[in-house]
């Protein structure tokens, strides 16, 4: 049965996914991109990012790449998409990814405005979904065909589908930064009472893996 998971999310030591204040200078808020060095030197993201065809191994690695693993299709907030605010002013923006984005499958984007399906290179076509979490999801399960369904973020749509008791699965990665501020992933929340346990852990020199399933 399709799953609905989040995969590869970093959080800082005070539980912050994201930086302060997005910028198109700052994709991920004010220092939000120290949270990703653990993903970033991998032999995963090397190749998908950059085309090169080396990268670090190991336990950051093997998360990397287990992360895209049965992965059908995608639900993102808008500021995952970008930094355009409000209704958009035309179609210009494509997403930071360029003519090629690293998902390969059909992409769900939440938001108040709407516009029309966005065909890239590779595989990838971005959705902007008007009616919510419950309809992205529905449509996402629909394109994935029974494979699973990764929420790529921002912490606060991550957040949306935790309140909603919707997600099944994560794999949080705890990065050694403190940001002190930005926006928090699962402040307030109470995975215990949503039936989450720890199913397997593990650390490397630059992050602490963490796997939760929901019961």
């Amino acid at each position: 049965m399709s799953k609905l998971k989040v995969l590869a999310f970093t959080v800082s030591i005070d539980g912050f996914g994201a930086g302060p204040r997005q910028s198109l200078q700052a994709p991920m808020g004010e220092g939000g991109e120290n949270l990703h060095q653990w993903a970033i030197p991998t032999r995963t993201f090397q190749r998908m990012l950059f085309g090169k065809p080396d990268g670090s191994t190991g336990v950051d690695d093997d998360f990397a790449r287990a992360s895209f693993d049965n992965i059908g299709a995608w639900i993102l907030g808008r500021n995952m998409f970008g930094p355009v605010r409000g209704p958009w002013p035309d179609d210009e923006w494509k997403g930071w990814w360029g003519e090629e984005p690293p998902y390969h499958v059909p992409v769900f984007v939440l938001t108040h405005h709407a516009r029309a399906p966005l065909e890239m290179k590779g595989g990838t076509v971005f959705h902007f979904i008007t009616g919510g979490i419950h309809e992205a999801l529905e449509r996402a399960r629909e394109a994935a065909q029974g494979k699973d369904v990764r929420v790529g973020g921002g912490p606060a749509t991550v957040r949306q589908y935790l309140q909603a008791g919707l997600v099944d699965e994560m794999h949080i990665a705890q990065s050694p930064v403190l940001l002190g501020s930005g926006e928090p992933l699962l402040a307030g929340l109470d995975l215990v009472k949503q039936g989450f346990r720890c199913t397997r852990h593990a650390a490397s020199e630059n992050a602490m893996h963490v796997v939760l399933e929901r019961a």
